[in-house]
């Protein structure tokens, strides 16, 4: 009947359901999930040897020990009574998306290791989940708490995003790589798809988020959709909700595109949306041309579960998958994919995703700048995860034109609601 009183064990590590717990078995149950993944670490707590915490790189904001914490890290506080062995258990999630190594010792401080996974925030879910039903079907008693932190961060592989972070807990992250906002989680649910595919490590454009195309939309010139999503753009200012991000020539850019222009790219994190605006200026003496786009990926639970109204019906539209591309007029008033999709609505500007398996909405709203739609699927393609996501993308297609000090906005929001 060893180890009466408190019982500490902290579970790191990548998502992985632990074996049944007890305060006289955690050692050798410890033990044993080692041989997963994850670091398990426990330590016995009594009343009159209490531990030492001391957290060490930690900035004034982290106030307490679950800023510490990420999603993948659970603290389990087992109570053991020398008379009828009875426990409870809390669990306490944080919201940091990273995983987060620490070990325990009587006297001795906490080390804090954190590398930061990308991971899409319906499967996190789906984990986070799989441990609530795993505790409550040993009897246990669970409260999990997810507050994301806002700030700067690092991902595993070394790219740096930013995340807004809102009141209620909804989220957004923004990469500075390519100023792509690959994340958009409003009351638990995401809007905002990555691929399956996608490259996180800056080898090349991120497939995913509202990526942007400037200054050229699809071939041309320069390379495919241009050089916008492809270069670091630079942090100009940042609160916990709102960032902005600017784009200036390059040595690159100037090799494909010798023009003195200053792009920025603004986006706030709303009680009820999530607001961008893209403005694009000329700084130099000469005038110059330029597409614009926002090539946007969504989640959908499934394309056979998807509708997008708006006003379609009547409009001529690029198919760009017969032959070379042919004109062709729209007669549906909601579009829904059965094929692989990649049209070109011009003068349509208002959809409104409609997904029969989660019950939501998501309506695009463009209100300024961008007068275009295009839809794109590659239906069939299971690499790309096709039936997963769907790009709705807020387009200027015909080029603008700036002359010497002029400049073009484009403003597009995300409104998530209710079937």
């Amino acid at each position: 009947m060893a180890c009466a009183g408190l019982c500490l064990l902290v579970v790191c590590g990548l998502p992985r359901p632990v074996g049944a717990v007890s305060c006289p078995e955690v050692p050798s149950r410890a033990k044993r999930a080692r041989a997963g993944r994850g670091t398990y670490v426990s330590h016995p707590i009594s009343k009159s040897s209490p531990i030492t915490i001391t957290l060490h790189h930690v900035t004034s904001s982290h106030s307490n020990l679950s800023s510490l914490i990420g999603p993948h890290c659970y603290i389990l506080i087992h109570h053991v009574s020398r008379t009828n062995m009875k426990f409870t258990l809390t669990i306490l999630a944080a919201a940091l998306t990273s995983t987060t190594a620490f070990t325990t010792t009587p006297g001795v401080s906490i080390t804090r290791a954190t590398s930061t996974t990308f991971l899409e925030a319906s499967n996190a879910r789906k984990k986070i989940a799989s441990r609530d039903k795993w505790a409550e079907s040993r009897g246990m008693t669970t409260s999990v708490a997810e507050s994301p932190s806002a700030g700067l961060m690092t991902n595993e592989d070394g790219l740096e995003y930013i995340r807004l972070v809102n009141e209620a807990g909804d989220s957004s992250d923004v990469y500075l790589y390519g100023g792509v906002v690959t994340s958009y989680i409003k009351d638990g649910q995401e809007y905002v798809a990555v691929r399956p595919d996608a490259k996180m490590d800056g080898s090349k454009p991120i497939s995913g988020g509202l990526s942007h195309c400037w200054p050229q939309f699809g071939p041309g010139e320069i390379q495919q959709h241009g050089f916008a999503r492809n270069v670091n753009w630079s942090v100009k200012s940042m609160t916990d909700t709102s960032c902005e991000l600017e784009m200036a020539p390059s040595d690159y850019t100037k090799e494909m595109w010798d023009k003195e222009f200053l792009c920025t790219f603004t986006v706030n994190l709303e009680d009820d949306k999530l607001s961008t605006k893209m403005l694009a200026e000329n700084k130099g003496e000469e005038s110059f041309d330029f597409q614009a786009a926002l090539h946007s990926y969504f989640t959908v639970s499934a394309i056979e579960n998807l509708s997008i109204a708006g006003s379609f019906a009547g409009k001529e539209f690029l198919n760009k998958m017969v032959g070379d591309g042919e004109m062709q007029t729209e007669d549906r008033e909601e579009i829904t994919i059965s094929k692989e999709y990649d049209r070109v609505y011009k003068g349509v500007n208002d959809p409104v995703l409609k997904d029969s398996g989660t019950g939501k909405t998501l309506t695009v709203q463009n209100t300024a700048g961008w007068e275009d739609t295009v839809l794109w699927n590659p239906f069939g393609n299971e690499g790309m995860g096709y039936n997963n996501f769907v790009c709705v993308e807020s387009v200027k297609f015909d080029p603008v034109t700036l002359a010497s000090g002029e400049s073009w906005t484009g403003d597009m929001a995300l409104v998530p609601g209710e079937l």
